[in-house]
């Protein structure tokens, strides 16, 4: 029996990056498993088996309704005592893309001490209008709790959405996120320094959809959920990067592992 921690990615109704999530965790020294929501819903398979959660990007339910907003009320009402039991197990949780919208809109993000599920903030639509693909530059808040972003200062990676305008109708609330290190991950422009991150709105293209203080990901008050909207599996080898032919690297791991390296190593060390 693999005393690997144990990753539960979640599958079904147009989540389609799941086989690339599995992949990252088990080049991270972890097993994943691919779970259709369903069979969570109807008791054949249960949360309470594994490490990790994970809801991968896609376009879930067709977006119809808003991006993540079918798929998080699935979650919330289908599985609300499960999900409440593994986040107050201490078990990490992710939300890549439209998994981060579904954990935005089901209220596990930015969530709060009590897990309330209650929805405090959403994923708008892009100031272009449009869906938006291309490579971004995110910082990380280096004081966060956040278990996923530990000692990571910048990384690449890709954007893909349509819905990724990070709003609240309390603006408030941005302050006590920020007091508390839950806006651990922001769009950055590349030619400065770290730190280099403003809660002055970043012009496009560096920030791609005009989140406000330039968000591209949240975590919860433990630092165990985590979600955000670029994709890090997507640059889990150096030949990904989108320039890579014009940088002196060598074959190897992409900036985006080290984030699903910290998940498995924090559940690793938990069994010691």
């Amino acid at each position: 029996m693999s005393d690997k921690p144990r990753v539960a990615v979640l599958s079904g109704f147009g989540i389609n990056c799941e086989t690339e999530t599995m992949a990252v965790f088990e080049m991270a020294g972890a097993t994943a498993d691919r779970i259709h929501v369903n069979r969570l819903v109807n008791g054949e398979a249960n949360l309470s088996d594994y490490d990790i959660m994970a809801v991968p990007g896609g376009f879930s339910f067709g977006d119809h309704l808003g991006s993540g907003r079918l798929m998080g009320n699935r979650l919330r009402f289908g599985l609300r005592d499960q999900v409440r039991a593994f986040v107050t197990a201490g078990k990490p949780v992710i939300g890549i893309c439209n998994g981060f919208q579904v954990l935005v809109k089901m209220g596990l993000l930015p969530g709060d001490e009590e897990v309330s599920l209650t929805q405090t903030a959403s994923l708008a639509l892009n100031d272009i209008g449009r869906y938006d693909d291309r490579w971004v530059t995110l910082e990380f808040d280096q004081s966060s709790p956040c278990v996923w972003t530990r000692g990571i200062e910048r990384i690449r990676v890709p954007v893909r959405h349509g819905e990724g305008k990070f709003v609240t109708d309390d603006r408030g609330l941005l302050d006590k996120w920020a007091d508390s290190g839950q806006l651990v991950a922001r769009y950055v422009d590349p030619s400065t320094e770290y730190p280099g991150s403003s809660d002055e709105v970043l012009p496009y293209p560096v920030s791609p959809n005009q989140s406000w203080r330039n968000v591209a990901g949240v975590c919860d008050p433990t630092g165990l959920v985590f979600g955000l909207m670029p994709h890090p599996e997507a640059n889990h080898s150096t030949w990904l990067g989108a320039t890579w032919t014009r940088e002196d690297v060598e074959h190897g791991e992409g900036e985006g592992m080290a984030i699903f390296r910290n998940a498995v190593e924090y559940v690793a060390s938990r069994s010691r």
